[in-house]
């Protein structure tokens, strides 16, 4: 039966969308890859007839040649080479050593991630450091430019990028052209308002930075957050 016929929870790409990686079978991630399948096979079918050749055995499908993926019926230079370059892909990605990611213990932490981005500026920029349920980064991103007010931030995109990132805990952070490191109404504004959403989706709004030059002010080390 081709893909196309099957129902929708048992196609590889809207099971992939739906329920995640994590829930396709070595036969739907290869047919994924291999995309189209020929008039004897589907693509989900070449996918286990190669897996069942190989023992089902990612190494031993990694080891073969281009020449000896084409032996398959169906599977021309362009799949083969699609192939080759997952398996070379997983392959490098193996020899890596995992970056670790750094961890915020403290505001000082904080201010170290986004200073670079933030210190020199003459416009106000709003970020948001995302992190994990032990308080390390997971992404950083700039979400405005310009004058900072609770009307100009749109803290839908804010959370999210959040829910995207799978992030349990966020920072917000952003700069005073001015040097004045006294926080403005609006600055209160965009943290009651953030600490608010964020009780709504269990994400913690851990502190507000707000960065001038030379130094920073801490919402959470001046209890105000």
């Amino acid at each position: 039966m081709a893909i196309r016929h099957l129902a929708d929870d048992d196609k590889p790409r809207e099971k992939f969308e739906q329920k995640g990686r994590h829930a396709l079978s070595d036969s739907e991630l290869l047919a994924l890859i291999i995309e189209n399948g020929s008039r004897e096979h589907s693509a989900m079918e070449l996918a286990q007839i190669i897996l069942d050749e190989c023992k089902r055995d990612w190494n031993i499908l990694a080891q073969l040649s281009l020449t000896e993926l084409q032996k398959f019926k169906g599977i021309g230079i362009a799949k083969a080479v699609k192939i080759a370059a997952t398996m070379e892909i997983s392959k490098r990605k193996a020899a890596q050593i995992p970056i670790e990611r750094p961890k915020i213990s403290s505001s000082s932490d904080a201010y170290s991630i986004v200073k670079f981005y933030l210190e020199d500026l003459k416009t106000e920029e709003f970020w948001v450091i995302f992190l994990n349920n032990s308080n390390k980064v997971l992404h950083k991103e700039q979400f405005t430019r310009g004058g900072i007010s609770s009307s100009s931030v749109d803290l839908r995109p804010v959370f999210k990028r959040a829910l995207e990132h799978l992030a349990t805990a966020i920072i917000l952070c952003h700069n005073h052209p001015s040097d004045n490191p006294k926080p403005s109404q609006q600055d209160l504004d965009i943290t009651k308002k953030s600490v608010e959403a964020g009780k709504l989706l269990d994400i913690s709004v851990l502190d507000h930075i707000i960065v001038y030059k030379g130094g920073y002010f801490s919402f959470a080390d001046s209890g105000l957050i």
